[in-house]
């Protein structure tokens, strides 16, 4: 069967030679694989191997040995960022400002490995944490607005920039009352009205810490302003949003929707994926919106389904047509969702 690379279990069979893009022979067919030579393939950026059927196919489903590696190489450096993020706020709580060299000093070294790592699903999923959401929630807009900017073509220095902005785009929130900050449960309209200052905050936090931070601060402004003037804090539209605002946003309402929290249940990759399409026809820019969903998708090749009635499967092709029903393994038969549309996903894990 063809696997996504983070799949691949120690101990797995290839069973054809595998090649990397220049053409140069990586591992032979036959090759059980061993710790060593998933790092080979990594480097090298395969992505897709052809492996014999696993005789224990519900021990794939339930663990992932590459999932488990990635996180311990990334885990240090996201940790850094995270807890730059919580110095952060705690200089704005006391000081009104940032200090730009401890926000390089973190984003940076997660900017390594932003560059290495192509199966994004499987890196936010194996990171995802309810702990201290709001330092989360930063260094993961960060990644997600890094990655959407290089789909959309933007050069490697406006991909920094733009991963920049998102880590820093809810500084603002350093200025708020810890007690509405951290509220368990719903806020009120007042308290509501108190947090959405957030963004204007943080527009003044980084036009007077930053120099040349302009276009980061207008992120930190915009980045719950919509498309269709029903944001805030000024309800502007359409192009009087910044490029890199509209990039934020995606990415702000996607980690926002996949991350749990004390009062709200982590949501499912395929849901949130068709809730930022719904919202592409109305707040969100449907070109990066588009563009996100199309490279996401991919990346569930090899995940784990449950449909509804209960039914585990694996993803063996998406669908470029209907990204949202692909091609799934049941045991021994493929079902095509795209054809058989009264089998309803429940949900899609790594």
């Amino acid at each position: 069967m063809r696997i996504h690379i983070t799949d691949i279990h120690i101990g797995d069979r290839l069973t054809s030679n595998v090649f990397n893009n220049f053409g140069l022979h990586v591992l032979s067919s036959n090759t059980v694989l061993t710790i060593d030579d998933i790092q080979m393939l990594r480097r090298h950026q395969i992505e897709y191997v052809d492996i014999a059927m696993r005789e224990n196919f519900e021990g794939f489903i339930q663990r992932n040995p590459q999932l488990e590696l990635i996180a311990q190489e990334v885990q240090p450096k996201y940790d850094s960022a995270v807890t730059g993020m919580k110095n952060l706020f705690e200089q704005v709580m006391n000081e009104g400002q940032i200090d730009e060299r401890v926000v390089d000093e973190n984003y940076e070294p997660l900017v390594e490995h932003f560059l290495q790592e192509r199966d994004v699903v499987s890196l936010l999923l194996s990171l995802n944490s309810q702990d201290e959401y709001t330092y989360h929630h930063s260094v993961q807009v960060s990644m997600i607005s890094y990655y959407i900017a290089r789909w959309i073509g933007l050069s490697d220095e406006q991909s920094l920039l733009v991963g920049k902005a998102g880590y820093l785009h809810d500084i603002g929130k350093g200025q708020i009352n810890l007690d509405i900050l951290n509220k368990p449960s719903k806020l009120t309209d007042e308290e509501f009205q108190i947090m959405k200052q957030h963004t204007t905050l943080g527009h003044n936090i980084i036009t007077r810490s930053i120099i040349g931070g302009k276009e980061i601060g207008l992120v930190a402004l915009q980045h719950h302003e919509r498309l269709n003037g029903s944001g805030y804090p000024n309800g502007i539209s359409g192009n009087q949003l910044h490029p890199m605002s509209k990039i934020v946003a995606v990415a702000d309402v996607y980690s926002a929707m996949i991350s749990s929290r004390v009062y709200q249940k982590k949501k499912d990759l395929l849901y949130v994926l068709r809730e930022l399409h719904k919202l592409s026809f109305s707040e969100l820019d449907p070109q990066i919106v588009h563009t996100f969903i199309q490279k996401m998708v991919p990346n569930f090749i090899g995940k784990k389904l449950v449909l509804i009635s209960g039914e585990i499967g694996h993803i063996v092709m998406t669908n470029p047509a209907d990204p949202f029903r692909p091609l799934v393994r049941f045991d021994d038969q493929f079902v095509d969702l795209s054809k058989d549309y009264h089998l309803q996903i429940d949900a899609i894990y790594v």
